[in-house]
Parts: C-alpha cells; structure tokens; sequence
C-alpha cells in the first residue's frame, strides 16, 4: 500500500515536472499587469531591426513570412501555457517546421522569456552566441515572430522566432517562395 502511494505521488510530480511550474496564484502587482499588457511585437520593427542587423554584418534582408509567423506564435502559446521556455514544449523543432508544412533546406528557432519589448528580446538573441548566430544565418530569407503573455507565468512574456532559408527548388531553377512542401530542418 505504500509502495502505491509513493508510486502515485511520483507519477504525479512528473506529470507536474512536464507543464513547468505552476502558475502564480494570488493578487498580482497592477504595475506587472500594466507592463505585461503593454508588451506587443511590431512585425514591420522586427523585419527592420532583423534587416538593418543583418546587412550590418553584410547579410541579405529577410522578409516576414505568415506560415513562420503562424508557427512562431503556436510556439509561443505552447510555452505559455506550459509556463515552461522549451524549444520542445510544442513538439521537437523538425516535427514542428514539417507540420507547419515550411518548405526549407535551413532554419532555426530563437526563443526567449521575460522580454517587455522587441529591442530587449533583440538584444538578449545577440548575446547569445548560438541564437545570435540563428539571426545571421547566412541562407535566411524569411522569418516569423510571435508573442504570447500570462503575468501569472513564471517569465510573464514569451518570445519565439523561426528563421528560414528559401525553399529549395528540385529542378534547379530559381526557388519559388511560394512553395509549402514539408522539409527537414536543422535547428539549433
């Protein structure tokens, strides 16, 4: 009988362990809600903040692309609902690019939690060498960036950025970037 309550409460501590923390319970800080309702991504800002970084290390321009977009905010709702900043909490990121049906030989996810605007969530990307590096991938040409926020999560705002290169064209020719075939994708 012991062994069945123990079993019990460890089943139920790893099922707790997959949704992330638990959310904040009480009263929250008017000035908190205030901040996190205020929080918005302005895709048009982002395309030229991601643009001008990029021609400054010599790169190409990206545009903003809707299937990216759309990707980029079911990752974000996934994280705040898991209160949990996972590449994985919606699925493993190839799964994810294939089911989003992204036709691409390269691309690349940045997340991220805790920014109050696209600057500072921008800014966190470039210090961190692996995702600053998701940000100059030289191939890209496309991106998508979503926002989703709870003030009772643990971050309160949850970023996510996918980042991909044009669709490869089978028959050698110029890529249509029209294409929605599903492809492989490598993620860091």
């Amino acid at each position: 009988m012991h062994f069945g309550r123990t079993a019990t409460l460890v089943a139920a501590l790893a099922l707790a362990g997959c949704g992330g923390e638990p959310l904040r319970t009480g009263p929250i800080d008017p000035q908190t809600l205030r901040a996190v309702a205020s929080v918005h991504v302005d895709p048009a800002a982002a395309t030229a903040m991601l643009t001008a970084y990029r021609a400054s290390h010599g790169l190409g321009p990206v545009w903003l692309d809707a299937a990216l977009t759309a990707m980029a905010q079911r990752q974000a709702d996934a994280m705040v609902a898991a209160n949990a900043l996972s590449h994985d909490v919606a699925g493993s990121f190839s799964a994810r690019i294939e089911a989003a049906r992204i036709d691409t030989p390269r691309s690349a996810e940045n997340i991220g939690g805790g920014y109050y605007s696209t600057e500072s969530a921008f800014t966190g990307w470039r210090n961190s060498p692996e995702h600053n590096a998701n940000l100059l991938m030289p191939q890209a040409t496309r991106f998508g960036i979503a926002i989703a926020k709870d003030a009772r999560t643990r971050l309160r705002v949850y970023w996510a950025m996918e980042v991909a290169a044009a669709p490869e064209d089978p028959s050698g020719g110029p890529a249509s970037l029209l294409s929605n075939s599903a492809s492989v994708a490598a993620s860091q």
